[in-house]
């Protein structure tokens, strides 16, 4: 009791103190964070990141991706991960990958991946042989050693980008370009201001050394523009690019999904099958391989539905206007030929890509560690088959396909239809088809 008060002036006044403690903490609470995100998904405490140049790659702009989303950084609309900021600082410069949460109104979030095209080193090692290229010392303009090349030389003329002017670039969807492929590359590239067209006229100086480097250093941000997953393709949404990083929307890596029980197995195998089936035949009648695959490559949406997460291992046979088997690879080859890696003495032909070429690669490489021991017997044994015979490379590409087909039959009777695979729920409840 307050010395001097009675009992009711004392009570009165207890009463008046905490409504105002209450009002106070609930105004305290309405500043720090007006329309809080979930606190999983962005930190309760806004977030300050000194966001340098140099950890965003702008530095050495314009020998990087693009600046498209940079405003998005510096207004805080893009939010690392709660778990990697230390003391509101950012995480490490040399993870290849960073989770991250992204606004367009500051009030609803969702989470995003932000990934550096190659890793921190391979980009310094890379800035070292372009200067290696003159004998200039490591410090030199990366930018304007690169405008000086004749390859750059011949796109700062050019209105058009032609099969000639990618030649001796290492990217498999560089491989056998054709116009028609070329041409969708300009007319959707999301780093120009006003794309549409496939004349570069639009294009600036900047824009074109941007777009050079890309190609040369990983296509992986182009091939998300051009065959957008709005459209249909198995890709995640391209959001924008800062400096050397990149900003796609999440999913989780499909190794996460090895142990899973049965059901999901069998329906993110299926749903794999199924993406390699598009690959292969498609509206736009474009044949897409890898060069490689691991679990790494793909990945799950929060919804369940799979995609391809990492792009920069596949390549484009273009079946319309037939492959075009590069020529003189080695007469093209300069210093953008060897950004990332050793030169290329020469590339093979796109002829030697069979039908059967990526399904072989995930059948020997991935579906056995997602399917394996995970059902009763006979359909494991019936299961087990079928993707032994779709990982033969020495069948021809009819067996192959039939084993892929029959296999896919058998994990479509093994799926279940439930909200944890929101892709396709509630519609599997009345069609056949999921």
């Amino acid at each position: 009791m307050e010395p001097g008060l009675g009992p009711e002036a004392a009570a009165l006044h207890t009463h008046w103190l905490a409504k105002l403690l209450l009002g106070l903490t609930a105004l305290s609470c309405s500043l720090s964070s007006p329309a809080s995100p979930a606190p999983s998904l962005v930190p309760r405490v806004r977030t300050t990141y000194n966001l340098g140049r140099t950890f965003l790659g702008l530095d050495k702009c314009n020998a990087c991706i693009g600046t498209s989303i940079c405003k998005k950084f510096f207004k805080e609309e893009i939010r690392f991960d709660n778990s990697l900021a230390s003391h509101l600082e950012l995480p490490s410069e040399y993870l290849p990958s960073y989770p991250a949460n992204y606004s367009d109104d500051s009030k609803t979030w969702r989470t995003v991946e932000i990934s550096r095209l190659i890793s921190r080193y391979q980009n310094e090692v890379s800035d070292m042989r372009i200067c290696a290229s003159i004998s200039a010392p490591k410090t030199c303009s990366i930018e304007r050693v690169l405008r000086k090349t004749e390859r750059f030389q011949k796109w700062l003329r050019a209105k058009r980008l032609t099969p000639d002017l990618v030649q001796g670039l290492p990217s498999p969807l560089l491989r056998c370009p054709t116009q028609r492929l070329l041409d969708r590359v300009v007319r959707r590239y999301a780093e120009v201001a006003d794309a549409g067209s496939i004349f570069m006229d639009h294009f600036t100086d900047r824009d074109k050394l941007r777009l050079l480097y890309t190609l040369a250093i990983n296509t992986h941000p182009i091939v998300l523009q051009i065959f957008p997953g709005a459209e249909g393709w198995p890709l995640p949404k391209y959001l924008g690019s800062c400096g050397r990083l990149l900003i796609s929307t999440s999913t989780r890596p499909l190794q996460e999904f090895f142990g899973a029980p049965p059901d999901q197995a069998a329906d993110i195998a299926y749903q794999l099958l199924g993406v390699l089936e598009s690959l292969r035949s498609n509206d736009l009648n474009y044949f897409f391989y890898f060069t490689h695959v691991d679990a790494g490559m793909f990945g799950i949406f929060n919804n369940g539905h799979l995609l391809i997460r990492d792009a920069s291992a596949l390549g484009v046979i273009d079946k319309q206007e037939g492959s075009q088997t590069a020529t003189k690879t080695r007469e093209n080859q300069d210093v953008f030929s060897c950004l990332v890696s050793g030169c290329q003495a020469q590339l093979p032909s796109c002829d030697t890509i069979a039908e059967k070429h990526n399904l072989v690669l995930v059948c020997q490489q991935l579906l056995p560690r997602l399917l394996q021991g995970k059902f009763p017997s006979p359909v494991q044994e019936e299961i087990d088959s079928a993707v032994a015979h779709c990982g033969k490379s020495s069948h021809p590409d009819s067996e192959v396909l039939w084993a892929a087909s029959q296999l896919k039959d058998i994990l479509r009777s093994l799926r279940t239809c439930d909200p944890r695979f929101a892709y396709r729920y509630p519609d599997c409840k009345y069609s056949d088809r999921f």
